[in-house]
């Protein structure tokens, strides 16, 4: 099957599922009353796991679980602490939906679920073969009872916790021997033990020890390993989870995935210290020193601003320097970590949006998931465009300029549907278009340097990009590269410079010394030249293409005497259309329906200019499958575009 429309699939496990089907991570507000969370997760129908922490506060860790629920008792379980399954009163987690579920309320707000005006995140498993199982079983006091499973592969990772009594977290990890054991709400290193009796198997597990005492009852929750074998995505052949381990070098390393995280849990094994849990929504990134976390051993609060040096790359997770939490030389790490969503749109709406900036939180809203965002001021200011990612946090670029990345915490990214902005209170001449990454629409790659000609970046579009933008994050004087794959050409997005053919020079940016390399549908290739690939050194990718009703990368050509008339075989006009003439000078002009795509005058901003709007021009017309270059406006000569329904 293409890439270029997502075939829906309904199937109740594995094959054809996406990961977006079975894992959520949600953030949200809490609101001091009943609150129900749209997550997409059939947790009504399927059952598995709600996992809550409040992020503001030092509160405990909150696990709910469809088959300990009892309509009147959702058997709260900590993960920081000992203690068994809780009665939460009245519902403090009233329901598991069919596409999220509800937090309850009694008599006032729950502090640590749903507090008024506090912030929380909520991670849930939806049980699916090859993905997750939860497992409720009695204790039979000997050894080596089989308990079955319906994970459907034999589990990579479980953890028991006795529910009807105190007891510890035990941790099955396939990495470590089947003598040894971790323990979830500890620090403590592998140790021996007889908590597990056998390897697990596709149908059944092995609990010994305090994990089988005689009529205590336990849940066991059971993650499964994908090596080429997951049953996932499109065609049903994709993998969306990871359970393995590594050895820490001191220095930069990236663990193979073969996909990009979005969540990740990581113990160093061979000696005492904390479990760290990572997750994009959150914001971890590919900055140094961004990293927010949170601790399943241990009550804390969201910790922001610190330095583990691990990073989500295209294809797994890039470790730099030399903490001890994740790359001590010569240390050992076990890992869980889940792939990012991956399912491609169907129309327009689900992955990009036009919006003006408001007040509250967020300021600027996209109606999804923001993943990268322009913003540009209709006045004029000497500080935009801006453009920025999610893998790169509170950083932006200005794409009128060659000036080095700029930092601004105030870049808020951790928001369900949009971005907060630094400028606060409401603005009419804020304009942000933003950007959700997805299969064959639009990508980011956050990479660093190796100094290598012929360097291949990885990349998650899943098709050839046709517009690939780079740009240095820490050298100053650096153009803004663009490469244009229809017509292999340059271009620099700062500039008004007609477009650059001569394949010796684009060699010197896109290739290997020897000839220019073009972007297949999972990497790109990148010289030795600083700006794109100086050893060491953080650069950013957009990489745009064109999906069947959704967006459009072309070119045209306007002649003398007659309109130019661009099919994007959209159902109604363009919102979005970016235009540049590339045989000769001219501007990176940009039109939205937010200020006005009509028959008549067309409000444009520039890219590469910190000018101010101009109104007074009537340069393009929708029509209904695209737009037309309106003769006597631009001058004629070729273009190259790009184009969102």
């Amino acid at each position: 099957m293409s890439i270029s429309r997502k075939l829906s699939q309904t199937a109740t496990g594995g094959a054809g599922e996406y990961v977006e089907d079975v894992f959520s991570t949600y953030l949200y507000t809490g609101n001091g009353s009943t609150q129900t969370i749209t997550n997409d997760i059939n947790l009504a129908d399927e059952g598995g796991l709600v996992w809550l922490k409040n992020r503001d506060a030092a509160t405990n860790h909150r696990l709910y679980t469809t088959d300990l629920y009892s309509g009147s008792n959702s058997n709260l379980l900590q993960t920081n602490l000992t203690t068994g399954g809780g009665n939460t009163g009245a519902f403090e987690l009233e329901s598991f939906n069919s596409n999220g579920f509800t937090l309850g309320y009694s008599g006032g707000a729950y502090s640590e679920s749903n507090g008024a005006n506090t912030d929380y995140a909520s991670w849930t498993f939806r049980k699916a073969p090859g993905f997750f199982d939860v497992v409720t079983y009695t204790g039979t006091g000997f050894t080596e009872p089989d308990i079955p499973h319906n994970l459907g592969v034999k589990p990579a990772c479980y953890i028991i916790k006795r529910t009807d009594s105190t007891g510890d977290w035990f941790v099955y990890h396939k990495s470590l021997a089947t003598s040894e054991m971790l323990v979830l709400n500890t620090t403590a290193a592998a140790t021996g033990n007889n908590m597990f009796g056998a390897v697990p198997t596709a149908t059944t597990f092995k609990p010994g020890g305090d994990a089988d005492i005689l009529n205590a009852t336990y849940v066991a929750y059971l993650f499964a390993h994908n090596d080429g074998d997951g049953e996932f995505g499109e065609n049903g052949d994709q993998d969306i989870i990871k359970c393995g381990s590594y050895t820490g070098t001191g220095g930069t390393q990236e663990i193979t995935l073969g996909f990009e995280p979005q969540w990740v849990l990581i113990k160093k094994v061979d000696s005492a210290l904390d479990w760290i849990m990572f997750d994009v929504m959150r914001g971890w990134t590919s900055e140094p020193g961004v990293d927010q976390e949170l601790k399943p051993n241990l009550s804390d609060k969201e910790i922001y601003s610190q330095s583990y040096g691990a990073s989500p790359v295209a294809t797994g997770i890039e470790l730099t320097g030399t903490n001890n939490y994740t790359n001590a030389s010569g240390g050992t790490y076990i890992y869980i970590a889940i792939r990012r969503p991956m399912k491609a749109p169907e129309t327009g709406s689900e992955v990009f949006a036009i919006d003006t900036q408001v007040t509250g939180a967020p300021n600027v809203t996209a109606g999804f998931v923001v993943d990268a965002a322009t913003r540009t001021l209709t006045t004029g200011s000497t500080s935009y465009p801006q453009l920025s990612s999610r893998l790169t946090g509170g950083q932006f670029l200005i794409t009128s300029s060659t000036a080095s990345e700029v930092a601004l915490a105030s870049w808020q990214w951790d928001y369900m549907d949009g971005y907060g902005d630094n400028i606060g209170g409401t603005s009419t001449t804020l304009v942000s278009h933003m950007w959700k990454r997805a299969p064959g629409f639009f990508d980011v790659v956050a990479y660093t340097g190796d100094g290598i000609a012929g360097r291949t970046v990885n990349h998650n579009l899943g098709v050839a990009p046709e517009l690939l933008i780079v740009k240095s994050r820490s050298f100053a004087g650096t153009d803004w590269l663009v490469l244009d794959t229809l017509n292999t050409q340059m271009l620099k997005l700062q500039t008004t410079d007609a477009a650059i053919t001569d394949i010796n020079i684009i060699d010197n940016y896109f290739g290997n010394g020897a000839t220019v390399i073009l972007p297949t549908n999972s990497n790109f290739t990148v010289s030795s030249n600083l700006y794109v690939n100086s050893s060491g050194a953080p650069y950013i990718a957009y990489l745009f293409a064109s999906l069947d009703g959704i967006s459009k990368v072309f070119s045209v050509t306007k002649s003398s005497g007659s309109d130019a008339s661009v099919d994007c075989g959209f159902s109604a006009g363009p919102r979005f259309v970016m235009l540049k003439r590339t045989d000769s000078t001219g501007d990176w002009y940009i039109w939205d329906t937010e200020r006005g795509i009509v028959a008549g005058n067309d409000p444009y901003l520039l890219l590469n200019t910190t000018a101010a709007e101009v109104t007074s021009t009537d340069y393009i017309d929708p029509t209904s499958n695209g737009f037309t270059i309106v003769n006597g406006g631009l001058a004629d000569g070729d273009y190259i575009g790009y184009a969102v329904a």
